[in-house]
């Protein structure tokens, strides 16, 4: 293990600011930052079709066919390429644009003390939002689609083994990663169990309307945010993406998980159609 928290590596480009390079165990290399600023990002609405709505979520959450999930080695080069720029783990790690990963596991949402959370990210700590190997996979694939106005630029991982990959790496940082369940040699193929949204389902908007009575007496239609998230002008894509964690236990919300239950695709179309044509108007 690294004897210092990994960073992003300096390699003069602006906002570089990093030690590691030359750190033993870690090879020097260009910053990710460099990379990065090159690559075409990928596209929300693109990242929604190809993995959460596709299906690539949809499996079991325990598989019958056990298979080490992820290499811990590659994790780390995806941490260097696509994390650490914002985030810090390791020894003597900090918070810095992201919060210090270390012992992740089991760690509630928004719980390190100082550092600043998007409301969005406290609301999911407050409900019970904790980082397991399912709300992390989640999180890691998309992360707007699990929590709402999160301040996490990062668009999502939409390769399933790097996912793996990484997750992998991460437990290494835990305090008990033999507890955690893609441990290896016993480690099962899991991934959240969402099922594909109902994308051809076109939603009415009228009937959301007519069903947006009970969403109102929470949420305000004018888009003001009093300790309840807006849900104003969404894409009608997120907002049945996130319908359906509330459905499947990922979002923990116990008042929109029942509210969520009672929907069926049609409704949540309905709804999305709806709220999307709502502009904010405070």
């Amino acid at each position: 293990m690294p004897s210092s928290p990994i960073r992003a590596p300096t390699c003069g480009a602006p906002g570089c600011r990093s030690a590691v390079c030359g750190t033993p165990g870690i090879a020097p290399q260009s910053s990710p930052i460099c990379k990065a600023s090159s690559s075409k990002p990928l596209r929300g609405r693109e990242f929604l079709l190809s993995t959460v709505l596709t299906g690539a979520l949809s499996a079991p959450v325990l598989s019958q066919t056990a298979e080490t999930l992820g290499d811990p080695e590659a994790g780390l080069a995806l941490f260097r390429r696509d994390c650490a720029f914002c985030h810090q783990i390791g020894p003597e790690a900090r918070n810095a644009v992201g919060p210090q990963l270390n012992r992740i596991f089991d760690r509630g949402a928004g719980a390190i003390e100082g550092f600043r959370y998007s409301r969005g990210m406290q609301r999911m700590g407050i409900d019970g939002l904790a980082w397991t190997y399912e709300t992390l996979d989640a999180y890691l694939a998309n992360p707007r689609a699990l929590v709402s106005g999160t301040r996490m630029s990062y668009r999502g991982m939409p390769d399933a083994q790097d996912r793996h990959d990484l997750i992998a790496f991460l437990r290494r940082h835990s305090d008990q990663p033999q507890d955690i369940p893609e441990s290896a040699p016993t480690a099962l193929a899991a991934q959240p169990d969402l099922p594909p949204a109902p994308l051809g389902v076109e939603g009415d908007a009228d009937y959301g309307e007519y069903l947006s009575s009970e969403c109102v007496t929470c949420h305000q239609q004018s888009g003001a945010d009093q300790g309840i998230p807006s849900i104003v002008g969404w894409h009608p894509e997120d907002f049945v993406v996130a319908m359906r964690a509330y459905k499947q236990g990922l979002r923990p919300h116990p008042v929109m998980q029942m509210m969520a239950g009672r929907l069926d695709d049609d409704q949540i179309a309905a709804l999305a159609a709806y709220f999307a044509t709502l502009t904010p108007t405070d």
